[in-house]
């Protein structure tokens, strides 16, 4: 039988450039990570519409 391991997250958030493409890594609540590929507009979108909200 397999210990059982409290699910944190699974890491920090990262974002990371790969070929021509975003990937950005969020752990979620309750564990696992949302995966997201982005192209370089959609990632400029983001940050502008995360800047407005965060201030």
């Amino acid at each position: 039988m397999a210990a059982m391991k409290p699910r944190t997250g699974d890491g920090p958030l990262e974002v990371t450039k790969e070929g021509r493409g975003i990937i950005m890594r969020v752990p979620l609540e309750g564990g696992g990570r949302l995966v997201v590929e982005l192209t370089p507009a959609e990632a400029g979108e983001l940050a502008n519409a995360l800047s407005e909200v965060v201030g």
